[in-house]
């Protein structure tokens, strides 16, 4: 299988271009330093950074695997994660939180070891690469992350899910990355961890696509092309 008429690769983010660890201490840490600011707020004790990290962070994890093509507004779940917890809290306090939240995330991110290799060797061919991720945070945190972590210098494009308020497999995300890159389907190779979004949304576009499979959860059904580790790439284009 030989793609050498590519002239574009859009990647997914989490577990393709990167992987994460959940930052439990850290995070802990965070919301500690935040409990004074906290029962200032409520006029109350606050809940132990435990009990917030459990009630309130804990099911948030559910809207980062959502199968729903439309995305959330996550200040609008943030927001009512909290009340759920009985913690009704002031919007700017809130968007503080979630920002030193995120950034407990940009510290445990951890690059896959051949993605930015794989990357620069992209870019000195004239292939154009782009990020089109499934993620509902603040997109001017996911950037920062990206920038944070290298991956933003060697991208000519980056689209988010909460940028576009759908999510992958719905077409409106992958046309808007496309249109980041300015690179047509047909031209391009989409890469990414999971069968459904990141190879069957992408081919019903016109795409062709590949499942990398180095942190995937499971390995694709048969007939799906794979390989196992970015560093694989470089054979499908040349």
């Amino acid at each position: 299988m030989t793609m050498a008429d590519i002239e574009g690769v859009l990647f997914d983010y989490g577990r393709t271009l990167v992987t994460f660890a959940y930052p439990t201490d850290d995070l802990l840490r965070v919301l500690g330093e935040f409990r004074p600011r906290i029962e200032t707020a409520l006029g109350v004790q606050a809940p132990e950074a435990e009990t917030i990290l459990h009630e309130v962070l804990h099911p948030l994890e559910e809207y980062v695997g959502s199968m729903s093509e439309d995305e959330v507004d996550y200040m609008d779940v943030y927001r009512e994660a909290w009340r759920r917890a009985g913690l009704r809290l002031p919007d700017g306090l809130l968007h503080e939180i979630l920002d030193a939240e995120q950034q407990c995330w940009d510290r445990a991110v951890e690059v896959d070891a051949d993605a930015l290799r794989i990357l620069s060797w992209l870019g000195e061919r004239g292939i154009k690469r782009g990020v089109c991720s499934n993620a509902p945070f603040p997109p001017e945190m996911m950037r920062r992350q990206l920038e944070s972590n290298g991956i933003a210098a060697l991208v000519d494009g980056v689209v988010f899910s909460s940028e576009v308020g759908r999510r992958k497999p719905a077409p409106e995300v992958y046309q808007a990355a496309l249109g980041a890159i300015g690179v047509a389907p047909e031209r391009t190779l989409f890469a990414g961890d999971r069968v459904r979004e990141d190879y069957e949304g992408p081919v019903a576009l016109g795409m062709r696509a590949v499942v990398v499979t180095a942190h995937a959860d499971e390995p694709p059904r048969d007939g799906v092309p794979s390989i196992r580790t970015l560093a694989d790439l470089p054979a499908l284009l040349t």
